[in-house]
């Protein structure tokens, strides 16, 4: 990495951090500036105002997430053919690699930005829209797969169901934080893991899986 492309992912690295620490309003450019050890023409060199650095920011960290789960549920699919194993495989990842994290969730960049959003211009609130629909229709392809195979149990829309993951998600980290037990987060996604199970196995399949985990 080149020097003003390492400049550039410190920046990044620094305003993420203070963002999901105390909120976009409260993080200063001075603030990144003393941090990064830069010159304020240099860190305008890289970013002409705050608006560009979020959605920088946004990109960087909505990437990231997208390369877990390209993972995460790549690594899942390579295990078996059925649609169902696999993304049940990847949840329990997700899971475990959700509970393996040093201090617990540091939090939701997506839900910062949502949380303050009169601070964005229009195309960070946009870009942040998209961010969330990716999710969401990452979520709802594995669950058509799996629909096209097992037929749910009940008369739920794919959608809503693939939007539960995100909210589940969210809602988990703000759990774990305010309870200080990163635990809970892992927790409702294993609970998500089991309401899938339960929606798209055969009952006798369901009930006894069950069981036995």
């Amino acid at each position: 990495m080149r020097k003003g492309e390492a400049t550039r992912e410190r920046i990044l690295e620094v305003a993420e951090a203070s963002v999901l620490a105390k909120g976009f309003g409260a993080t200063s450019i001075e603030e990144l500036i003393a941090e990064t050890g830069i010159t304020k023409s240099g860190f305008f060199y890289h970013f002409r105002d705050k608006n560009e650095l979020a959605r920088a920011m946004l990109r960087r960290y909505v990437d990231a997430d997208e390369r877990i789960f390209d993972d995460i549920f790549g690594r899942a699919a390579d295990l078996t053919d059925d649609p169902l194993q696999a993304f049940l495989v990847g949840l329990k990842m997700l899971a475990h690699l959700l509970d393996d994290l040093p201090g617990g969730h540091p939090g939701c960049l997506v839900a910062s930005i949502c949380y303050q959003e009169r601070l964005f211009d229009r195309e960070v609130v946009e870009l942040n829209r998209q961010s969330l629909e990716r999710w969401n229709n990452r979520f709802r392809g594995y669950l058509q797969a799996i629909a096209t195979i097992y037929p749910p149990r009940e008369p739920i829309e794919l959608g809503v169901m693939a939007e539960m993951l995100s909210c589940i998600i969210d809602g988990g980290i703000i759990m774990a934080k305010v309870l200080k037990d990163p635990q809970r987060l892992a927790n409702q996604v294993l609970a998500y893991r089991a309401f899938v199970k339960m929606q798209f196995s055969p009952p006798q399949i369901a009930a006894s899986s069950l069981a036995a985990e």
